[in-house]
């Protein structure tokens, strides 16, 4: 099977296509200054990183955060995000890649962990929405699991093949929300995980968007 049939990339947005790595670590210093907790850097954020987010919370305080903790650090995180985020842009290069993408007339969409709402504006705002055929945040609260919402993403897509796409993310919890709907992954070493515990997954991770893409086709004309 060779790439001159349609392909399909699925992609996340935050430390993906979106460089908000200095909005993420900001906030979550923000978030553990709350319940008096040391700020951390971002190389120990990108080696501690996991999700459910709580889980996260627990390896740095030991424990799981109450309830009421959880409450307090998740609307703080996301108080402090929306301020630091401004000044953030897009990942280098992802104009070109999404265009030239479309281009070869391949489909792609954009399924985050961020909040739907917030979401949409934002890609619209940097203009690249109409390379989507969907775009879709959380809707509920924070702190799920990504696999549940890709069911839901690749049927709502309609006539998209799971064998011929590929979801291309920044953490972990990617590569098994692909897997699960029988697609694949490609892992990109530029956000929220380092790259020892992205290759633990077993899928292919690179440096640059631009490797990302190059390997998704490469994944599907096999």
């Amino acid at each position: 099977m060779g790439m001159h049939e349609a392909a399909h990339i699925v992609w996340d947005w935050n430390g993906t296509l979106f460089h908000d790595n200095e909005a993420i670590i900001g906030a979550t210093n923000a978030a553990f200054a709350e319940l008096g907790l040391a700020p951390i850097t971002m190389e120990r954020y990108r080696e501690l990183y996991c999700v459910p987010v709580p889980k996260f919370y627990e390896r740095l305080m030991g424990r799981l955060p109450t309830d009421a903790e959880w409450a307090v650090m998740d609307e703080v995180f996301h108080r402090h995000y929306s301020r630091h985020q401004v000044g953030c842009g897009l990942t280098a290069g992802v104009t070109d890649l999404l265009a030239e993408w479309r281009a070869a007339g391949h489909s792609q969409s954009i399924l985050s962990m961020y909040g739907h709402d917030e979401l949409v504006p934002l890609v619209r705002g940097f203009g690249i929405e109409p390379h989507f055929i969907r775009v879709e945040g959380r809707v509920g609260p924070s702190g799920g699991s990504k696999a549940e919402h890709m069911v839901r993403h690749v049927r709502e897509l309609g006539g998209v093949d799971p064998a011929r796409t590929v979801v291309i993310g920044d953490a972990a919890d990617d590569a098994v929300a692909a897997l699960h709907v029988g697609a694949r992954a490609v892992l990109y070493t530029g956000g929220s995980h380092g790259r020892a515990s992205l290759e633990e997954v077993g899928v292919p991770v690179v440096d640059s968007l631009a490797e990302a893409v190059a390997e998704a086709g490469r994944l599907i004309a096999a």
